[in-house]
């Protein structure tokens, strides 16, 4: 276990315990996660307790991508590089943090990211960007998609319940490295999102039974 890891798992008891408390949080098909190897976790993103419940609701630890305008806040910034994110310029090229992006999973790790790139006001799951496609080709690991429901009704102080579905590892062997694959491997990407989305939607309906199982 290395220091990352450490700090996830005090993280898990602290910031874990505190989401769950001022947003219930339930999470659906969790067993779907590989607990070793290298894989992109993909997920849609509508407010800043997006991360924490992640984070939660994964059972591995996770290297999050974070634009940089969050890293240079006081506080923010040391605490989300302790948990091992890194930064990204947002609305230009990145090479060291595609280079970063790739040596993760290489690594064997889990490498988070909210594919929409910036969150969405709309409040349903918006278009997928390529980076989770890109890493997941040229590295030839697994997307893992998940959708977040709930977070964009949710305030400090309301205590409205998020919800969290796990989807099924995602193969995109079959596709060409360069735009083309990594267009094909977005839609699917972003198609299971979605499905994932209004599946929780359903499931929020029904005041959130907990043996639900999310659609393979």
């Amino acid at each position: 276990m290395n220091r990352t890891d450490v700090i996830w798992a005090v993280g898990r008891v602290t910031i874990g315990t505190a989401v769950k408390l001022v947003a219930p949080l339930r999470v659906y098909g969790a067993e779907r996660v590989p607990q070793t190897g290298g894989l992109v976790v993909a997920s849609n993103h509508f407010s800043w307790i997006d991360p924490p419940a992640l984070g939660a609701a994964c059972p591995r630890t996770l290297y999050y991508m974070a634009k940089v305008e969050a890293h240079r806040v006081p506080g923010l910034g040391e605490l989300m590089r302790a948990f091992g994110a890194f930064s990204v310029r947002r609305g230009e090229s990145d090479r060291d943090a595609v280079r970063t992006m790739r040596q993760i999973v290489r690594d064997g790790h889990a490498l988070g990211l909210f594919v929409e790139g910036t969150r969405q006001r709309s409040g349903v799951p918006g278009p997928v960007q390529p980076g989770a496609a890109m890493v997941a080709i040229n590295e030839g690991v697994p997307v893992i998609p998940v959708a977040l429901h709930g977070s964009d009704s949710w305030r400090l102080g309301n205590f409205h319940p998020v919800s969290l579905a796990w989807g099924s590892p995602l193969d995109f062997a079959g596709l060409p490295r360069g735009g083309k694959g990594y267009r094909e491997a977005s839609v699917e990407i972003e198609r299971d999102i979605r499905r994932l989305w209004e599946w929780l939607s359903g499931i929020h309906e029904l005041g959130r039974p907990r043996d639900a199982t999310p659609p393979a």
